[in-house]
């Protein structure tokens, strides 16, 4: 039985859109919730195959990445949880794109580096002014 509701799922969706993919990348979780309440709730639409919670002293607190064992299934957990309401937050339930997070991380290293430079500038404009006074 389970081999039809696989082979059906397959037929009727067998032209996904290419973001799709077995890793779901989750925001705005409840910074209580637990891995197994997590495996509970995405564990209804199929197979989990792991699931990663983001730290709990970090800026990736409220955030998991969930990889599911069939593409279909992923697909299913996000048309069903995006803007899912667990513990009064609704929840993102994106694809994982890795592009799209290697850029975010480029730019949040650049930014870091405009900061310092402005640092050094500032500490070079004090020094300046000191000598001159």
């Amino acid at each position: 039985m389970s081999g039809e509701r696989s082979s059906s799922k397959c037929s009727s969706n067998s032209r996904l859109p290419p973001e799709v993919n077995r890793i779901l990348y989750v925001r705005n979780l409840p910074f209580s919730i637990t891995a197994e309440e997590l495996y509970a709730v995405f564990g209804k639409y199929g197979a989990v195959f792991q699931i990663r919670m983001g730290d709990k002293n970090k800026d990736t607190r409220g955030t998991a990445f969930v990889v599911y064992e069939d593409i279909y299934d992923a697909k299913a957990a996000v048309d069903h949880l995006s803007g899912f309401n667990i513990g009064g937050r609704y929840l993102v339930v994106l694809y994982y794109q890795p592009a799209k997070f290697q850029k975010r991380q480029e730019a949040e290293e650049k930014q870091q580096e405009i900061i310092e430079l402005r640092k050094q500038i500032q500490q070079k404009k004090a020094a300046l002014n000191k000598r001159n006074k």
